[in-house]
């Protein structure tokens, strides 16, 4: 226990030690169990999950799909605070909440590849798509752009893990930190065109299985719709994904960490992102009802079949998690609103979350052939379990960076009691 006082930056004050450890013993349970699971995925192959030929994707994609699409608030926040700044100096306030949209892209994307490696069937061959890459294929973007920018998101944070009362006390280690901290606008510029195009590259994936009417698109150049349209999904939720999570901490620390201008920009910002996202999505998709499906021979309402695969699901992404908290954020009075304002930040992420399963599950589910028929797809205790445990894994890495890091520069000015 003295120990661990002496990791907590000076002062500030967090939960006692036995309190923090019940939690430790929690999550550290969840991923012992997804652990557990992946262990016999890896030993009994995928025929113990749900996937079968119908699904080639199923559970472990959709939730990776969504956590990158929530963890590029890093990508974005550093682009929009190192790249933008001098010409917005608004965009300065960012510095406030930038340290945890590192920590949440860190946990994102290196927690996205973990559960990677069950999907892809045969991990002993995971190097083959770097070594044996094929040039045609979007998802060798997608491969090489995660990786190096997971590689750029392990040098983003080593500035904050050495900012760690103990260690920034080692001289050398308070140098390198210090000067790789100077330098850390290369490396988040660096994330921002790695992150642009593997963004897109996966709704891209999505756009060019012509045998998929249901996804299928045209293209824009050489790019198919649905690039564009993830990308602008995914730097209009990650900013407010990683806003959600610091008022849950918050919440959970009953401390005010931010000053409350860094959510009215970051609610500026999603606002105006989202407004332009929407807006091209509600287009893209009545020109692919009544355009581009007809010309398949296939009827808006062939590609949905309750309960699973319902128009609800169509109403709920675009309207209730769309154009309602759109219309929240662009609405001064109702940003100033905590209630409205975090309200409208979890349905954006909700519907992002919607959008990569309907994008990977619902394309594959449909009938495309006169004697196929609506598959349902449930995913086994094998899917959800690692699952649970990359959300757990992502719950420990922000509760120790919050703990032993001074994550947030303004917690002693706006807590000066600690």
């Amino acid at each position: 226990m003295l120990m661990d006082k002496a990791l907590i930056p000076d002062g500030v004050s967090r939960s006692p030690f036995p309190v923090f450890a019940v939690w430790l013993l929690v999550l550290f349970a969840l991923i012992g169990w997804g652990v557990f699971a992946g262990v016999v995925v890896l030993l009994k192959a995928l025929n113990v999950t749900g996937l079968n030929d119908y699904f080639g994707f199923g559970f472990y994609i959709t939730i990776d799909l969504g956590i990158i699409a929530l963890g590029a608030g890093a990508f974005f926040s550093g682009f929009l605070f190192y790249g933008m700044s001098r010409f917005f100096p608004s965009l300065k306030e960012l510095y406030k909440i930038i340290n945890l949209a590192v920590v949440v892209g860190f946990v994102c994307y290196t927690g996205a590849l973990a559960v990677l490696l069950l999907e892809i069937g045969q991990p002993l061959r995971g190097w083959f798509g770097y070594w044996h890459a094929n040039v045609h294929s979007m998802l060798t973007e997608v491969i090489f752009c995660i990786s190096c920018y997971a590689i750029v998101l392990v040098i983003e944070i080593v500035p904050i893990v050495l900012s760690n009362r103990k260690l920034d006390a080692v001289r050398p280690l308070h140098l390198f930190g210090h000067n790789l901290h100077e330098i850390m606008a290369i490396f988040a510029l660096t994330g921002t065109f790695l992150s642009f195009f593997h963004q897109g590259s996966l709704g891209g994936v999505a756009g060019v299985l012509f045998g998929r009417p249901f996804a299928y698109r045209t293209g824009f150049f050489i790019w198919p719709w649905t690039f564009f349209l993830f990308i602008l999904s995914a730097i209009a939720s990650g900013p407010a994904f990683t806003a959600l999570i610091c008022r849950a901490i918050e919440k959970v620390s009953r401390k005010q960490l931010v000053d409350r201008s860094v959510y009215n920009l970051i609610a500026k910002i999603v606002a105006g992102f989202l407004t332009i996202y929407i807006i091209l999505k509600i287009v893209d998709t009545l020109y692919w009802a009544l355009d581009l499906a007809p010309g398949f021979g296939f009827k808006l309402t062939d590609f949905y079949n309750a309960p699973f695969y319902g128009m609800w699901l169509l109403v709920t992404e675009i309207l209730i998690c769309g154009v309602i908290p759109a219309i929240i954020l662009l609405i001064p009075q109702a940003r100033q609103r905590n209630g409205l304002l975090f309200t409208a930040f979890a349905l954006v992420c909700v519907g992002v979350l919607i959008n990569r399963f309907v994008m990977t599950i619902q394309a594959l589910a449909a009938p495309v052939m006169p004697f196929d028929t609506w598959q349902v797809y449930i995913p086994t205790m094998y899917e959800v379990a690692p699952g649970i445990a990359m959300l757990a894994y992502c719950a420990l890495i922000i509760s120790l960076a919050y703990r032993y890091t001074p994550l947030f520069p303004r917690e002693k000015e706006l807590n000066p009691t600690g």
